[in-house]
């Protein structure tokens, strides 16, 4: 028989479809044993989908310590009301400005190639939500994170305080600016989409660093690699299509 149940995390109630009859079927509220299991079953597709892009990843696996901690960050927490209920379901999902949260693949993705490490400093451009910071804060040893959208970083920071994350500082602004004050950083991630690389960030990121965001514009964007060796020449290698907010400036 064909169920189609759409349902809150609350608990309060599903709306289960039958053939031939509909009815409000009251259920208890969803524990954490039961959200434990829905986030590993999203690391299992996340899994499914690095498996099926393995050709152009060069691997058939992410990194198990990126799997294991978006086992544990709570993706419902971050998300707007309306959308928590399909928080664990590998998809992006809207948080208001016209702007949305990675699908959990990509937040697996970038951060697998970011590769960040216990004593990397990390610049991160776009925190929306926080949900990648939050990863990013799991890995490695400090981040510094830039939003350009205040209620964005405002509720980033009470959750990400929340969650007894205090290797994270985050700052109102032009994200193409960087954030000089702490450079350089061994690492720079971008979750909104320049049309090319800016130079604050090339600066700001240290000898034998690493950067991995998408570039481009309009339809055209590419998720992207950039890495720096010790004489400071960028090496760029393009990774997979992809379509993310533009990157704003004030």
């Amino acid at each position: 028989m064909v169920i189609r149940a759409i349902f809150k995390l609350t608990g309060r109630s599903i709306f289960a479809r039958r053939p031939h009859r509909e009815r409000l079927i009251r259920m208890k509220p969803m524990t954490e044993k039961h959200l434990e299991i829905l986030r590993r079953h999203m690391v299992d597709m996340i899994g499914i989908h690095a498996d099926l892009a393995s050709d152009e990843l060069g691997k058939a696996s992410l990194d198990e310590r990126v799997m294991e901690v978006i086992r544990r960050v709570p993706r419902h927490l971050f998300v707007p009301g309306a959308v928590a209920p399909y928080a664990y379901q590998d998809m992006p999902l809207p948080i208001g400005f016209d702007k949305t949260v990675s699908q959990p693949f990509m937040v697996a993705l970038m951060t697998d190639l970011l590769d960040p490490q216990p004593d990397d400093s990390v610049l991160e451009i776009g925190t929306g939500v926080g949900y990648q910071t939050a990863i990013l804060a799991e890995l490695a040893g400090q981040i510094w994170s830039v939003e350009i959208v205040e209620e964005f970083a405002r509720h980033a920071e009470t959750l990400l305080k929340h969650f007894g994350l205090s290797n994270v500082g985050i700052r109102v602004g032009d994200g193409t600016r960087g954030w000089s004050e702490h450079a350089p950083f061994d690492k720079v991630m971008a979750t909104v989409a320049p049309k090319k690389t800016p130079s604050a960030w090339l600066d700001q990121l240290k000898p034998g660093g690493r950067m991995v965001l998408p570039i481009g514009g309009g339809q055209e964007q590419w998720l992207t690699v950039i890495d720096k060796d010790m004489a400071g020449e960028h090496k760029a290698r393009k990774i997979l299509p992809v379509r993310f907010s533009q990157l704003e400036t004030v």
